[in-house]
């Protein structure tokens, strides 16, 4: 009987060597995903797609190399309220892996206690009885029970990390975007107040030609009513800017007050972008370094439901001080020791153990999906906004060109206008007006340009600390 516990014993041991394995990545799945994760932008197009560096590994201050920006952002790291959560979150997470850790030691309990009876039989009398026991449980890890609590542990804490990595880059990008929104804001209306001051001219000196006969009233009353249009645009532009400086102040954990800012310019960003291989956004993007970490904990989690069809293994041992020990009672006391070893082994447990191990491969699939379907989304937004960029630029430059024509037939358009009769006050109000939102449309594409940089720095999961 005793050779045949013996041989269980270790028959279960061995059969428990499979339950401590360690999660590795399926790179062969994830290159064979990963080999056009980017989409083919073309050769035209000014990207590197097969350089080992990343425009995501540069740090935040040589991106946004505007020092009032760069101000901005500091800031908000230091004051921003879900980055202080998140780090009370990583705290709360290492402490739970340390208990993790602890499961390892054996447990020891103390529990004193004492009694006095009297009697009055035959005159007085006190007996005393007392125990100081110290009992110890300590519970053996032969099947990677509390080996796969730790590493799920250990996963759990580096999931926080990710998180607050995906609040600092959010910042650092949020406060970017909000910044050359601000600029561009600015920028909008500082022309739209040039034109105002113009067309107000225009109106003096079209009451001027009045009195020549060169025009008339109609055109002036017309001239009139788009100038107070016009005028109704600023105050919304300066309601939109004084809305975005709320929000910036709002990352940056402070009351609303305006925001001092430089001159917008879309300038200053790389005319080529290194994207590094498509694999590197598996360790750059918290995303999926969070979602890579839950699949790692599934699998932990398929380890230690399969090791619920083993026994548990416990040791325990108790010692004790006391002159409570029946017939044998002394003074002083005695000590008296107990050791007890306990094997307890799964028989019938109405079907959960099987169901809870089904489970857990179920819930490892299912975190598999999860983190492809995630990888699959980063590459899309990679190529969104190199996409963006692209078309940004090229729209920049065509807007430009067209800027040069509009202003030389607005030029044109007045010099006739005003020196002679071979146009009409309809043709030089068109001429000022596509010269408006010719200005307009090229501030806008300098600011979508700004945009999609900002969103593939954040696609490439930049802004690490």
């Amino acid at each position: 009987m005793k050779s045949f516990l013996y041989l269980f014993v270790v028959g279960m041991l061995f059969s428990g060597c499979g339950l401590f394995g360690h999660y590795r990545r399926d790179t062969s799945r994830m290159e064979q995903m990963s080999q056009k994760l980017y989409r083919d932008l073309g050769d035209e197009r000014e990207v590197l797609l097969a350089d080992t560096s990343s425009f995501g590994n540069m740090p935040w201050q040589e991106v946004f190399t505007d020092e009032k920006l760069q101000a901005l952002i500091g800031k908000a790291l230091r004051q921003n309220v879900d980055l202080q959560q998140a780090a009370l979150t990583i705290r709360q997470a290492e402490i739970g892996l340390r208990i993790n850790k602890l499961s390892y030691l054996p447990q020891f309990s103390f529990n004193p206690k004492g009694t006095i009876t009297k009697t009055f039989i035959d005159g007085f009398d006190a007996h005393s009885t007392y125990d100081f026991p110290v009992a110890a449980s300590w519970q053996i890890d032969a099947f990677g029970k509390l080996y796969n609590a730790k590493k799920q542990g250990e996963l759990g804490v580096l999931q926080t990390k990710a998180a607050r990595q995906a609040a600092h880059t959010a910042i650092i990008t949020g406060v970017a975007n909000l910044y050359y929104s601000l600029q561009m804001l600015d920028e909008q209306l500082g022309t739209t107040r040039s034109t105002l001051e113009l067309w107000h001219k225009n109106i003096e000196a079209m009451e001027a030609m009045k009195d020549a006969g060169y025009t008339n009233s109609a055109s002036i009353a017309s001239a009139k009513a788009q100038v107070l249009k016009l005028g109704t645009t600023i105050p919304q532009i300066e309601n939109n800017i004084r809305e975005v400086e709320n929000s910036l102040c709002l990352l940056l954990h402070e009351t609303p007050h305006a925001i001092e800012r430089s001159v917008f310019t879309a300038e200053g960003f790389p005319a080529r972008f290194s994207l590094g291989m498509p694999l590197s956004l598996l360790a750059n993007r918290p995303d999926l370094a969070i979602a890579e970490a839950k699949l790692a904990g599934t699998f932990y989690g398929v380890q230690t439901a399969r090791g619920a069809f083993f026994p548990n293994i416990t040791i325990s041992a108790q010692g004790a001080f006391t002159n409570s020990l029946g017939g044998m009672v002394m003074n002083p006391g005695k000590f008296l020791a107990a050791g007890v070893a306990s094997l307890t082994q799964p028989l019938f447990a109405q079907g959960k153990i099987k169901g809870n191990f089904e489970m857990a491969k179920l819930r490892q699939e299912a975190a598999q999906l999860d983190f492809e379907r995630l990888l699959l989304r980063a590459g899309k937004e990679v190529s969104d906004a190199l996409s963006k960029y692209h078309t940004a630029c090229q729209t920049t430059q065509l807007v430009e060109l067209q800027l040069e024509q509009l202003k030389k037939a607005n030029d044109d358009t007045q010099f006739l206008f005003r020196n002679g009769n071979t146009t009409t006050y309809l043709e030089t109000l068109t001429a000022q007006m596509n010269l408006l939102n010719g200005r307009l449309a090229l501030i806008n594409q300098r600011y979508a340009k700004v945009q999609a940089v900002i969103a593939l720095y954040k696609s490439l999961g930049g802004g690490r600390q």
